[in-house]
């Protein structure tokens, strides 16, 4: 395949870049700064400059890149789906795979839903062979900013506070299984006009996955639940007191949410056969010393840091939102 990635530089994309080299495809990254840039070339992929809240650059940028499949690893809920779309059409590209998140299907009503969901309802139109990919929270690796930061946590702290109790169901998936079946999605005729929710092979709870990561880095931790409420109270006054809280009332409540999906489609499909949560998270408690760490690009200023996705490279406040 001659594909062009966009977001290939971030926590997702830099696996999928590495993963599509050594398969043997040809990688044009699509690029905003310099770092990025050198980054995406000392992978091996090629660059073109575009940026996607210019669409004449980002039309120009698609025609140059001579892509047979455009893999959207980008973040949805930017706004920049009909950029995208309206760009990858343009060049003649047929095949294309977008990703998502489960975080579309929340009971809740934050503004991002409604932008992501407007964004799937502009790529179901179009004429693109496309396929969604949504994953649920992405996990692994040393450069995780989810998993990684409850791994140090359970390191330094004996008690981990359970809001709600902890016994909603999560379902994260690991980073590498992830990134192959974004692949596989993109070489596979049966995923056409598909969607597909990605995820790992079972549900467990917040309070056992507190355990299989304590287990994962020899400590015993005693789990305190606490209500929700109060906390949510609390957090909402440092909402209103922050201009970047680190915090929201909203990511409370979604750990309230039961986050499970059914993987059948995506097993049947693209051959999907994700690792186990304790088999990942051991592996990423071993590997915290940068041991196999993909490059990463120099960190951005608050005024060009990008839009994360909810699930690709989240603080670990957002750990199950």
């Amino acid at each position: 395949m001659r594909l062009l990635v966009t977001g290939g530089s971030g926590f997702l994309g830099r696996r999928v870049v590495l993963r599509a080299l050594d398969q043997g495809h040809q990688v044009t990254a699509l690029v905003r700064s310099p770092s990025a840039q050198d980054l995406m070339r000392g992978l091996g992929a090629r660059t073109v400059h575009g940026d996607l809240n210019r669409p004449a650059a980002a039309e120009a940028a698609f025609g140059e890149a001579t892509a047979d499949t455009l893999i959207s690893i980008a973040s949805l809920g930017t706004g920049h789906a009909p950029t995208v779309v309206a760009a990858a059409e343009h060049a003649g590209i047929r095949r294309a795979v977008f990703l998502s998140t489960t975080g579309i299907f929340t009971t809740l009503d934050p503004p991002s839903k409604r932008v992501r969901t407007a964004a799937e309802a502009t790529i179901r139109s179009s004429v693109l062979e496309w396929t969604i990919v949504r994953p649920t929270m992405i996990y692994g690796g040393p450069d995780d900013r989810n998993m990684c930061r409850l791994l140090t946590l359970l390191r330094r702290c004996p008690v981990m506070p359970l809001p709600g109790g902890g016994h909603h169901l999560q379902q994260p998936v690991h980073v590498e299984d992830l990134a192959e079946v974004v692949l596989r999605a993109a070489q596979t005729r049966a995923a056409v006009r598909r969607s597909y929710n990605i995820a790992g092979p079972e549900p467990s709870t917040f309070r056992e996955i507190v355990a299989t990561a304590s287990d994962a880095v020899g400590r015993r931790v005693v789990c305190v639940p606490f209500p929700a409420g109060p906390v949510r109270a609390l957090v909402r006054a440092h909402e209103r007191r922050s201009s970047r809280p680190r915090l929201k009332a909203e990511q409370i409540s979604r750990l309230l949410e039961d986050k499970c999906f059914p993987i059948d489609e995506a097993r049947r499909d693209l051959g999907f056969a994700p690792r186990t949560f304790a088999d990942g998270i051991r592996a990423q408690a071993q590997s915290r010393h940068g041991a196999n760490l993909p490059p990463t690009a120099p960190p951005t200023t608050p005024a060009h840091r990008p839009a994360t996705d909810g699930h690709a490279g989240t603080p670990v406040s957002e750990v199950l939102a």
